[in-house]
């Protein structure tokens, strides 16, 4: 049984943990756009770039590995999370398939971001890692994701905002901008259950 005041967070890596601008200018590279960050307002990036959902399949297949090893941490990330791992379980959960496993845990050394856990499900659907898991909030970029996870479970998701994740949202989903405000909510969240 863990101790009260320590938490289980879930947290996505793409556009969570690695900046979520990182994979336009490869996309820009590849099919000759000039698209900005700003301008994909949608997360499917197979509609923002005018591509059917193969060539997108097809694109991240071969080039998955360098976006993986090339994107960069987003904000202070590391220094973040390098401060919680002492306090909290942090589990990973990515829709990164298992065979970028070796890239990942490679990224995650070279900016020396700890973890208790790398579950790389290969999939968007993440409710099964995380009740496997038993997280208490998880941090994302992908809206579905964070509607599906809080209702499900009922849970705090902290929403790292982007120009493809506005909407309206319901109570347990708070919209963030920066891994600072995120530190801020989780000790909020973290009095608030220790002191129950």
């Amino acid at each position: 049984m863990k101790p009260e005041n320590v938490l289980t967070i879930g947290i996505d890596i793409d556009g969570t943990v690695t900046s979520p601008s990182s994979i336009v200018p490869l996309m820009n590279e590849s099919f000759g756009k000039d698209l900005r960050y700003e301008d994909c307002f949608e997360y499917n990036l197979a509609n923002v770039y005018k591509i059917t959902d193969e060539e997108f399949d097809k694109w991240l297949d071969e080039n998955g590995e360098r976006l993986y090893m090339e994107a960069p941490v987003h904000g202070n990330a590391d220094e973040i999370l390098r401060d919680w791992h002492s306090h909290h379980q942090l589990i990973y959960i990515s829709a990164r398939e298992a065979r970028h496993r070796a890239v990942t845990l490679d990224w995650f050394s070279r900016y020396d971001i700890p973890f208790h856990e790398v579950d790389l499900i290969g999939s968007h659907d993440k409710l099964a890692a995380a009740k496997k898991w038993r997280v208490d909030l998880f941090l994302e970029d992908r809206l579905e994701n964070a509607l599906q996870l809080s209702e499900a479970l009922q849970i705090p998701v902290f929403l790292f905002d982007t120009p493809y994740n506005q909407s309206e949202l319901p109570p347990l989903i708070h919209r963030v901008k920066t891994w600072d405000e995120v530190q801020k909510k989780v000790q909020v969240l973290n009095l608030a259950r220790t002191s129950v």
